[in-house]
């Protein structure tokens, strides 16, 4: 799983003229895409460590606060740009596999308390947020299972 989370003011996410989800923060929007390899396990640790991430004001988390989290599918994130000039999603898992696990985590995250809301899977969607900070990081499970080297 890969995870964009973005420390915003405010977000919301529509499909069409249909506003599918809205939050004022501070609070965090998350994008989440999933790969073949993921299970419910990563996106229960996932939804973990962003509930704690202490990026909010205040060196808090969404955790600390109850901040609401807007969370968006997003399977570009596993877009492949390393040949040519079209992308390869070939690294995304396919919408039977990638939904189920979107919705661990966004249940695991309304699981640790938090107030959550989502865009609407495999839909064509337009996200607008206000990025405060900015803050924007990449969480992805094959990096939380390296060991660090600093």
């Amino acid at each position: 799983m890969r995870i964009v989370p973005q420390v915003a003011s405010r977000a919301s996410v529509t499909v069409g003229e249909r506003g599918t989800g809205e939050i004022t923060g501070p609070g965090l929007v998350a994008l989440v895409g999933v790969t073949h390899a993921d299970t419910p396990e990563i996106a229960a640790q996932l939804a973990a460590k962003i509930a704690g991430l202490r990026i909010l004001p205040g060196e808090t988390s969404c955790e600390d606060r109850s901040a609401p989290v807007l969370v968006v599918s997003q399977f570009t994130l596993y877009g492949d740009v390393r040949r040519g000039r079209r992308p390869s999603w070939s690294r995304a898992a396919p919408g039977d596999v990638s939904e189920p696990l979107f919705d661990a985590f966004v249940a695991a995250l309304r699981e640790r308390g938090l107030p959550v809301k989502t865009g609407e899977f495999g839909a064509h969607m337009e996200v607008s947020l206000v990025n405060d900070g900015p803050v924007t990081l990449v969480v992805d499970s094959d990096e939380l299972q390296r060991p660090r080297r600093d």
